[in-house]
């Protein structure tokens, strides 16, 4: 009867194909992998724009074999890109396209909306009030009272709705009141 034999643990490195070295070994090929999959990423999420930039960076940074996959990914992206152009009949549309992704947990893309808006329509109060919204669902508190005062004063109306608004739930906090922040937004007057 054959006695079983002991096993030697191996400490020998994983092997690697023939001419192919492992991604943790050259931060610069796992730099571009982790570039590789934002761009997709981003594609997922209909941001063909982003995704574009992405996979051009991708091209010029001598990505290997990566390189054919970014220009078939760049190729879809741009032939989105000429599908799908957004365009608002008016102001107000790409306020509530704004609102939609800011519900949606978009924030980035709705302050860039907000921001196109307020390029075009400086006084528009609504754009102001929005990136106020931004701001207190993201805690930035400093930025949100600094838009809703600005919008508070292209339209007092804004500041009976900012204290029934349920967006701003957590800025008007009782120690918010006292410290007197929502005076710098001109709520309490």
């Amino acid at each position: 009867m054959k006695q079983p034999q002991s096993k030697k643990k191996s400490t020998a490195m994983p092997r690697i194909l023939a001419g192919k070295t492992n991604a943790s070994v050259d931060p610069a090929r796992k730099h571009q992998i982790q570039q590789y999959e934002i761009a997709v990423r981003l594609m997922r999420e209909g941001k063909y724009e982003k995704a574009k930039t992405a996979l051009e960076a991708l091209l010029s940074s001598n990505a290997g074999e990566l390189v054919d996959r970014a220009r078939v990914h760049l190729a879809a992206c741009q032939r989105q890109m000429k599908k799908n152009p957004i365009s608002f009949d008016s102001p107000e549309e790409q306020y509530d396209y704004a609102i939609s992704l800011l519900n949606t947990g978009y924030y980035e893309d709705a302050r860039e909306q907000f921001d196109v808006i307020l390029k075009k329509h400086p006084s528009a109060d609504y754009a102001y009030y929005g990136l106020a919204v931004m701001y207190s669902l993201t805690s930035h508190a400093e930025e949100c009272l600094e838009q809703l005062g600005r919008a508070i004063e292209l339209n007092s109306g804004n500041r009976i709705q900012a204290r029934l608004d349920s967006d701003f739930q957590e800025m008007a906090t009782p120690c918010c009141w006292s410290a007197g922040i929502w005076s710098v937004a001109n709520l309490d007057e």
